[in-house]
């Protein structure tokens, strides 16, 4: 029997980019793996449902009204399990992430090397993003480092692949964003993470939803409230049984 990669997107108002993500999603990137796609609409009000279903969506969840991207991402990962994923790999449906390079972002899952992986842009290749959004990455994603004591290139990253056992364990604190407490919440529990480098290319259609401000005064006391709360070793014995060393908040030896 195949193994099952789904690939979710969260989506609000995104009719003008969603369907050229669903198209470049690669269905026989590997003959033992069956791949579907979910996208989670999360309340949009234009053409993105239909959009998003001429191109090939197996599965659509729609929210009667919009809930915010962390909301989103919580539900795509439930779909996941509920719909029997073995890897779940989200991607942005703003066309910015390559969905031709899901095969790579997985790969260190596929292999049971690791639990989490997030495409990394600065590892890789960054093309269009403007200099006040990368200092925004850069402050963002060294909070981060700093808290779990350890690097991390690309703390915001909108590609994301994840095991079975961590879409099960995966907790997001709050409804308007997801990128820094689902980090800090599996590699608290103790889930494997590696950076895969990607290629990106700003959005050329549709605006992103991030405004700096909003985005300070709702990320920022929800990673004080996610390192506050106690969190349990959540993660299977394989990796002990593999010889993977755990020796810090994600670190392995």
């Amino acid at each position: 029997m195949k193994k099952k990669l789904i690939v979710f997107l969260p989506a609000h108002n995104e009719q003008q980019n969603i369907g050229n993500v669903i198209a470049r999603v690669p269905r026989d990137f590997h003959p033992d793996w069956q791949v579907e796609v979910l996208v989670i609409d999360d309340g949009s009000t234009d053409g993105t449902v239909q959009e998003a279903r001429e191109a090939g969506a197996d599965h659509v969840v729609s929210f009667a009204r919009n809930r915010g991207l962390g909301a989103a991402v919580r539900e795509g990962l439930a779909s996941c399990v509920r719909l029997g994923a073995d890897i779940g790999l989200m991607i942005d449906a703003d066309n910015e992430y390559p969905a031709d390079e899901i095969p790579d972002v997985i790969a260190p899952i596929r292999e049971g090397h690791t639990d989490y992986t997030m495409g990394s842009r600065f590892k890789g290749v960054i093309r269009g993003m403007k200099l006040h959004r990368r200092l925004g990455n850069i402050c963002f994603t060294l909070l981060q480092a700093v808290l779990l004591r350890r690097m991390i290139w690309d703390g915001q990253s909108g590609m994301r692949g994840f095991s079975r056992e961590a879409m099960e364990h995966a907790e997001i604190i709050h409804d308007y964003n997801y990128a820094q407490v689902l980090t800090l919440n599996l590699v608290r529990q103790g889930f494997v993470m590696k950076e895969v480098p990607i290629t990106y290319q700003v959005r050329t259609h549709g605006e992103s939803f991030i405004k700096f401000r909003k985005y300070m005064f709702n990320v920022l006391p929800a990673v004080w409230k996610e390192m506050r709360r106690p969190v349990g070793d959540k993660r299977g014995v394989r990796h002990k049984q593999a010889g993977t060393v755990v020796i810090g908040p994600g670190g392995t030896k």
